[in-house]
């Protein structure tokens, strides 16, 4: 009997040996279609192949594409457990044709995979056309002999695809397998269609025509092939089967939770095993594709199907977690066709522990307070809607999760009361945070947020998805559109755009629509909006229009290498100056990146030199730079250090990279760098490529900044010190090592000649520079006093003047004024005999007075002071002897 693995990997080799490209499954958050919120088909990879936007190197492809039903308009959640065939997580098997081949070819491929490959009783089959598809009918009576009354031919929609209101469409046709009578229901199309004997396995669907806006419908110019297979569906039937719980696999997942539980796989309790089996696969699945639980969008729907599987094993009796200790037997039955459900392992099993932990603290509370109301209702009563809002609100119960808890007692919710309760909550919200303080034009986003919800950030994994406009807004007015010229801020329902955070800067890139192009200047965030900012390039863009996204790639690879480094540095800078040092502020940008931390003084060379050599130890490590979410609390017992000004909500997200050597762990050992940090980062350390330390500086009192630069950034910087080095050697006439030898000899030659050149300027200036009169002394109210106006003397050489007059004078006073460049320096001395009569202070106040200048100081011995105009000299001269001439 084949297992599920089996039939996939003979559908796969069966279309890769008919010339199909094998494409890998891509994530189960759709990159292409802003409308879906998960991807519910094997198609919509190939969305924009189909419609002729995008080529590829190949014409025809197969997928196993990994697909939920769980939110939206595709919601499978309630049926889950309680049917033989919906799930939350499906793989849906199928092959595709892009302009190459069509009817006749799709026919005979599907024909031959079902009744050869798989040797399914052609006898039991039979299949649907679309009632006007002559062509489709005769194929099957001339490839697979099929006789008329097993090709049904069905009027209504169900055989006729379309991928919206316009685009892309055509008829279908269905195979199914009939169980046989002892099963109740009838063929499709008969009354007894919804019965379980017959069912169908695969659909094709010939794309051939386009729908118009206008009712019109013409061929397209490309007829395609989209097909698709529920892997359950036909693995169910092949191991002999109508229920997909009784397949293979999930008969190994069940089993594995009544093990965890210890409650019999296939009693009267198997409902809730089959929920566990279901729910497991599809937040394993979502949790390894980026999406993380919260209380929005796609993480929303997230936690929804994580407490409904969670409750359901609260009901088997489990006293602790079970949820993250089935994910080895999954990963063990899936992980071979889909690696990253084992590279994401950990952060599952992780997740998963956390959301049990922290759901059943509140279970039991919430399902008493549960009890007791439904204990008080009437016979046929439905549950208050604020009571289904206080257990959403105060114990997290999704309403679809109380809901199903009700549905067991035959009881409903009153959902307009929740709604209303709802309601009331957001305008409570929205009031505090009006009377915060915060920018009054910003409560437009508040608006937005209630009508259309959040902004689901896709950016952790890729810069290019499509997203929907869901407003946009000109001088804090909403508009529908906006045109060629106009700057706007743009909102959509998902983005890859990472909005100014925890120092990160905001993206940049381009956003394009059918009609229009914007330039993405910044993005921001606020009420959980993602806010670009954009000038309108081209055309014109509209609310409700679907837009490619594309972050300008290259800033946001100099970003994230920057934001990683700002981790390494931290954690280097707490190594090498002690645990006090905490982060205070940072900057990662594109050109460059800002680390302010906490330490008292300069960093000397060789502690910032060892800090960069630290970082670039790790960087070069090149190992993996890996994040898990958990509680803030058990983030930071971890060891995780919390960054200055983030505000952390339930759960957060740790990044970890490098491992410290000697740990005497190997490959193991302890992580180097752990912080809370919801920031984008490179994969590897390696990414990073250099690091350079531009320097240390003071960035406020007890609080020291360091700039730096990483990779080609990092690279140009040393290369132009290189090439400034080589310039300087051209100069030296000397090889680039000799440079340093050679500058000192320089600056010692240069301060021999500074000291040779200062001595003759006082010998100058002592003989009166040439003047022999000048420097003379006069005897004024009997204390001999020297004044002299000097050229060629610096104001540094006046006080050694000053010292040298004094001891060749014994007993005096001696005022030099230097004229520097048209300014003036001066100094006064007095000897210690004259003191109390004369200060050498009155003597230079009087002088800068005179030229100019304000004040003067120093001691009564000794004074120096300046003046804007040097030409004063002989009135400044004046001025000191009038100080002297009244002296007592």
């Amino acid at each position: 009997m084949p297992t599920l693995n089996d039939i996939r990997s003979t559908f796969l080799d069966f279309f890769g040996q008919n010339g199909h490209e094998i494409v890998p499954s891509s994530p189960l958050v759709p990159r292409n279609d802003p409308t879906l919120m998960f991807v519910n088909s094997g198609m919509v990879q190939f969305k924009n192949l189909f419609t002729g936007v995008e080529n590829r190197d190949y014409k025809r492809a197969t997928t196993a594409q990994k697909c939920v039903r769980a939110g939206g308009k595709h919601n499978d959640l309630d049926n889950v457990g309680y049917t033989a065939r919906h799930h939350t997580f499906f793989e849906m098997l199928g092959n595709f044709s892009f302009g190459n081949y069509f009817k006749e070819e799709a026919i005979a491929f599907a024909w031959d995979l079902i009744t050869k490959e798989f040797g399914i009783d052609k006898d039991r089959l039979l299949v649907t056309v679309y009632h006007t598809d002559d062509e489709a009918a005769n194929f099957w009576k001339k490839y697979a002999g099929l006789p008329d009354e097993r090709i049904i031919r069905i009027a209504t929609n169900d055989n006729f695809w379309m991928m919206g209101p316009t685009g892309p469409c055509g008829p279908c046709t269905e195979i199914f397998y009939d169980h046989g009578d002892h099963i109740w229901g009838g063929p499709p199309g008969s009354p007894e269609e919804d019965g379980d004997r017959f069912i169908e396995i695969w659909n094709v669907v010939f794309m051939q025509n386009e729908q118009f806006a206008d009712g019109s419908m013409t061929p397209l110019d490309m007829q395609s092939i989209d097909t698709g297979m529920g892997l359950e569906r036909i693995g169910a039937l092949m191991q002999g089967s109508h229920d997909n719980y009784d397949t293979d696999l999930f008969k190994t997942l069940i089993e594995a939770s009544a093990h965890a539980t210890g409650v019999d796989p296939y009693g009267d309790q198997n409902v809730h095993h089959r929920v566990i089996a279901d729910h497991l696969r599809s937040t394993s699945f979502l949790i390894a594709d980026g999406v993380m639980p919260s209380n929005d969008g796609r993480g929303y729907v997230l936690r929804r199907i994580m407490r409904r599987a969670m409750r359901h094993a609260h009901l088997l009796g489990a006293k602790d977690p079970v949820m993250h200790r089935l994910v080895p037997s999954l990963v063990s039955l899936m992980g071979n066709a889909y690696q990253e459900l084992g590279q994401a392992q950990s952060l599952i099993e992780e997740t998963l522990l956390l959301e049990e932990t922290r759901f059943k603290q509140t279970l039991d509370r919430g399902l008493k307070l549960l009890d007791d109301e439904v204990s008080h209702l009437s016979d046929g009563g439905a549950l208050p809607g604020e009571t289904a809002f206080k257990l959403y609100d105060t114990y997290g119960f999704p309403l679809d999760l109380t809901q199903d808890a009700l549905r067991e007692k035959g009881l409903e919710v009153d959902t307009d009361g929740f709604d209303t309760a709802m309601a009331e909550q957001k305008a409570k919200a929205r009031a505090a945070w009006s009377g915060s303080g915060e920018a009054a034009d910003a409560t437009v986003w508040f608006s937005v947020a209630d009508e259309a919800g959040t902004t689901d950030f896709l950016g952790y994994d890729t810069e290019v998805a499509e997203g929907q406009i869901v407003a946009i807004v000109a001088e804090n007015t909403l508009s529908d559109v906006a045109k060629t010229g106009d700057n706007v801020q743009i909102a959509l329902n998902q983005t890859p755009f990472y909005a100014e955070s925890g120092g990160q800067v905001g993206d940049t890139g381009i956003l394009k629509t059918d009609t229009g192009i914007a330039k993405i200047t910044d993005t921001r965030k606020t009420a959980g909006v993602y806010i670009h900012i954009a000038e309108i390039t081209e055309g014109e863009i509209s609310k409700g229009q679907g837009a490619e996204l594309i972050v300008d790639h290259g800033r946001r690879t100099s970003i994230r290498a920057n934001h990683s480094a700002t981790h390494l540095l931290h954690e280097a800078l707490r190594e090498a100056l002690g645990e006090h040092v905490a982060q205070r502020g940072s900057l990662n940008a594109a050109d460059r990146l800002r680390f302010d931390f906490s330490h008292t003084k300069a960093l000397s060379a060789a502690e910032l030199k060892q800090v960069e050599q630290d970082v670039n130890t790790y960087i070069r490590q090149n190992s993996p730079v890996e994040t898990r979410i958990m509680t803030p609390d058990d983030a930071r017992d971890l060891g995780a250090q919390a960054l200055f000004g983030e505000k952390y909500g339930d759960e957060v997200r740790v990044v970890s990279m490098g491992q410290k050597p000697d740990s005497g762990k190997g490959n193991d050992g302890e992580t180097y760098s752990l912080e809370l940090c919801g920031g984008t980062h490179v994969r590897q350390t390696g990414d990073i490529g250099l690091f350079v330390a531009l320097g240390d500086s003071a960035s406020s009192s007890g609080v020291r900044r360091i700039e730096a630069l990483t990779g080609a950034a990092a690279l140009d910087h040393l290369s132009a010190q290189d090439d400034r080095m080589m310039d300087m050697a051209g100069l030296l006439k000397a090889q680039a090592a000799e440079v340093p030898d050679r500058v000192k000899a320089l600056l010692d030659e240069r301060k021999a000649l500074q000291n040779e050149v200062a001595q003759l300027r006082r010998e100058v200036a002592m003989s009166g520079g040439g003047q022999s009169d000048a420097a003379k002394a006069k005897d004024i109210n009997g204390v001999s006093f020297i004044a002299q106006a000097l050229q060629g003397v610096t104001g540094k050489d006046l006080p050694a003047l000053i010292d040298e007059h004094k001891v060749n004078m014994g007993s005096g006073a001696v005022l030099l004024i230097a004229d520097t460049g048209g300014k003036a320096a001066v100094a006064a001395g007095v000897t210690a005999d004259l003191t109390a009569r004369v200060s050498a202070v009155d003597l230079v106040k009087a002088a800068v007075a005179e030229l100019g200048g304000k004040g003067g100081g120093g001691r009564a011995d000794m004074a120096q002071g300046g003046g804007k105009d040097a030409a004063n000299a002989d009135a400044a001269i004046k001025a000191a002897e009038a100080i002297v001439e009244t002296s007592k």
